[in-house]
């Protein structure tokens, strides 16, 4: 596929999808929805990368939300069919095995904002700002934000956010706990890289391992989640990468991570 409303770069097995329609603060619509999932399908087909980033273009805005002006065309049926393919590859993405991080650059709006609190963790620049606020339009998030913000920062906070549509800086973003790191704009991507080239020199099996782990642990009970937590750990000790880490501590070098599940 050409792409043309996305970019997507792999560097140094850390991928980059930039949303790229700069002209409407790029805004999500059908065709940039495709794309993204077929750069998604990219990423998971390909063993070698190891993180994933994802961010916008310009310095204004990440996504500022879904393009409004399709909604003028929806019956309910399109709406539903729109709503359900936002949630497939959001899900899509959230599932990946490897850490997916969020370089909030400007506005992270309505899908936008839904997309970057699907991400592991989010850095955003000090002029970025995050909001729900479909509230204003006369409808609801659509892509999972009424699931995922309550999750992330509590019921209450997440009803104020999506009742009032009101939007709330990095700042208090980070205050609530729904941004790891402010940057400054331009030194956003180098805090980013940085922390992605951290992760990609860790091992392959037990990042995939935590990552299950946590998400999949976050919707069971306390017991439950321990017994996942269990299970994971047991297939990371039994994997090459154990080995590699455990002997290269006792050897008091860097680990070489190779990745592998069996010998």
């Amino acid at each position: 596929m050409d792409y043309k409303n996305i970019i997507f770069q792999i560097e140094e097995q850390i991928a980059t999808i930039t949303f790229n329609r700069p002209e409407v603060l790029n805004a999500l619509n059908e065709a940039s929805l495709k794309e993204f999932s077929h750069a998604i399908d990219k990423v998971a087909g390909d063993g070698d990368i190891r993180v994933l980033i994802l961010t916008g273009a310009g310095d204004k805005s990440f996504v500022a939300g879904a393009d409004i002006t399709e909604f003028l065309k929806f019956n309910a049926l399109k709406a539903k069919i729109f709503s359900e393919m936002g949630h497939g590859i959001v899900n899509k993405m959230q599932e990946l095995p490897i850490p997916v991080i969020g370089a909030v650059n400007g506005f992270a709006l309505g899908g936008g904002c839904e997309v970057v609190i699907a991400c592991d963790f989010i850095y955003a620049s000090e002029n970025a700002m995050f909001g729900l606020p479909e509230i204003n339009l006369g409808i609801i998030p659509g892509f999972g934000g009424t699931q995922r913000l309550s999750r992330l920062i509590g019921k209450n906070r997440a009803k104020e956010m999506i009742f009032t549509g009101k939007m709330i800086p990095a700042s208090e973003a980070q205050a609530m706990g729904l941004v790891n790191k402010v940057c400054a704009q331009d030194q956003l991507m180098d805090e980013v890289l940085n922390v992605a080239k951290i992760i990609v020199s860790k091992g392959k099996v037990s990042l995939r391992g935590a990552k299950q782990a946590i998400n999949t642990g976050m919707d069971v009970d306390l017991k439950t989640g321990c017994r996942i937590e269990i299970d994971a750990f047991a297939i990371c000790l039994a994997s090459p990468d154990a080995k590699e880490g455990t002997q290269a501590f006792l050897e008091k070098r860097a680990a070489d991570f190779k990745g592998g599940l069996h010998e």
